[in-house]
């Protein structure tokens, strides 16, 4: 960009924008449709996907552990076990919607919906005082069927709470910047935003906001305005409302703060196949690879931005003329996570999350700056099928969930418990070799684990079931065969029953 195109003046306080997209009344309702379609789907899955191995059935089971025992402030991994991997926010949500609606998967799921829901209000209000009605509801339509989004709609993890945090921190601070609504208001809400980061994931929330926000400070040199916001004001209800739990988590169980602040914030992403995960593995992915995650992770609408490629100077020319620097501000946001990331080697597609709602309108805003106001005949089909796509396969998915688990390979016990409960339901239940988090959930917390053959010899004078892996059945049928019942595969796991009154019954 020229040096002239770099001084950003800020604008006064006006009205909504006017219309950038074009839409005809049919093609409206048809994108409200969609819209309506992609909620719908994906309620469906809230009610029939299973809670399945790893993340969301160990985050639904420290939920529904919080329920039971009623500690409030300390997550629990196991029994009297802390977690002190995330911060409490997510498990708060999901033990408040269990508290409310019940201990089952849409009591765990059901605020998670919500908080997802209040991104996509923000982000419509906020585009359309940017570009128009039409254009936030396109921005809508792309963000909710984008792959990563539409799962973690309602999935039970910490990533979506925290991207609801930076979307109010983001929008809070480009309207305070530009004059626009209650400048009170919206400074205040810059914090509430970090404070929610800060108890969803951490101090890495903060870091997500300010590396677009210091850039593009920079590039505009409007670095100044930052002056705007509250600072003083903000930072005492940062404190006041996020630092008591840390406070509490740490007299509480004493080594926490070392533990999330150094393990989990700086060794995690910086040593390659960390060992000290007190609750897992480390995810050793080559440097870089966070930028193919978010092509995945924004599917299908990713591939929307390779004609692009083919233009490029209409692009620079887009940037240099936006006098107000949004594109550049949704640009950083958009790509802070990579940023953040390339250099770790222990990641997950989800952290590329926060930048989703940036990329969608930002997606919006340079094809309306590319190809104009009138969406042609290809733009409109690929709106179409790229929706259409998500909302085939995500209500595939949900259906095959209930009527028919096992042909999609769920990493769920949800079936072999129903069938355990079915058959013998006092009998208590040990996986062989390995924990089951959707076990533990689905049976309250009762599912044990069984280490090896020695903790597996220490059952055979008491009734229980078994659950072993199908990849180890055949090692260990001999030993299993004179005293087990085999009731059948569910899934990955095999289950049996050893009941000793039912076999000297039989002799």
């Amino acid at each position: 960009m020229s040096d002239k195109t770099l001084d950003y003046p800020s604008r006064v306080s006006r009205q909504p924008a006017d219309e950038t997209l074009d839409l005809s009344p049919g093609l409206i309702r048809a994108l409200w449709l969609l819209l309506g379609s992609v909620a719908a789907v994906r309620l469906l899955g809230v009610f029939t996907l299973p809670f399945t191995d790893t993340t969301e059935a160990r985050y639904a089971e420290i939920a529904r552990k919080m329920v039971e025992t009623q500690d409030w402030i300390t997550p629990q991994f196991q029994y009297g076990v802390p977690f002190w991997g995330k911060p409490p926010l997510h498990t708060w949500l999901s033990a408040a919607g269990m508290e409310i609606f019940g201990v089952n998967a849409f009591g765990a799921r059901a605020l998670i919906l919500v908080c997802a829901i209040a991104i996509l209000w923000m982000l419509f209000v906020f585009v359309r005082d940017e570009l128009g009605r039409n254009a936030a509801l396109v921005s809508l339509v792309i963000l909710s069927s984008s792959l990563l989004f539409f799962g973690a709609a309602a999935f039970v993890m910490t990533d979506l709470a925290m991207t609801l945090g930076i979307v109010i921190t983001m929008v809070s601070v480009w309207r305070v910047l530009n004059n626009l609504g209650d400048k009170n208001l919206n400074g205040l809400l810059v914090f509430a935003g970090l404070v929610i980061g800060l108890l969803a994931k951490g101090p890495v929330a903060v870091v997500l906001c300010g590396i677009p926000l210091v850039l593009w400070g920079l590039f505009t040199r409007r670095w100044r305005d930052y002056g705007k916001l509250p600072w003083i004001r903000g930072f005492a209800l940062l404190l006041v409302l996020a630092a008591p739990w840390y406070i509490a988590a740490e007299i509480k169980t004493p080594g926490f703060l070392n533990y999330f602040i150094i393990g989990e914030h700086y060794e995690r992403f910086i040593i390659p196949d960390w060992q000290g995960d007190l609750y897992g593995n480390g995810h050793e992915r080559p440097k870089g690879a966070i930028w193919m995650d978010w092509v995945l992770a924004f599917l299908p609408w990713s591939l929307a931005f390779v004609p692009m490629l083919f233009k490029p100077r209409a692009i620079q020319g887009a940037f240099e003329n936006d006098t107000t620097g949004w594109r550049l501000y949704l640009l950083m946001w958009a790509i802070s996570p990579m940023i953040l990331f390339t250099p770790a080697a222990n990641i997950l597609a989800a952290y590329t999350l926060p930048g989703l709602p940036a990329a969608a309108i930002l997606l919006v805003c340079l094809y309306c700056d590319l190809w104009g106001r009138v969406p042609g005949k290809p733009v409109r089909l690929a709106v179409a099928s790229f929706t259409s796509l998500i909302i085939v396969v995500g209500a595939t998915y949900a259906v095959l969930a209930k009527t028919a688990p096992h042909s999609i390979n769920l990493r769920s016990e949800r079936e072999l418990v129903a069938k355990r409960d079915e058959l013998a339901p006092q009998l208590p239940l040990y996986y062989f070799g390995n924990r089951s988090y959707s076990a533990e959930f689905y049976t309250k917390g009762q599912a044990r684990m069984i280490p090896d053959l020695i903790g597996l010899d220490a059952l055979a004078n008491t009734d229980h079931a078994l659950a072993i892996h199908h990849g180890t059945e055949a090692r260990l049928v001999a030993t299993l065969a004179p005293t087990y019942e085999r009731v059948g595969r569910f899934g990955r796991h095999v289950l049996y029953l050893h009941r000793l009154v039912h076999r000297e019954g039989s002799k």
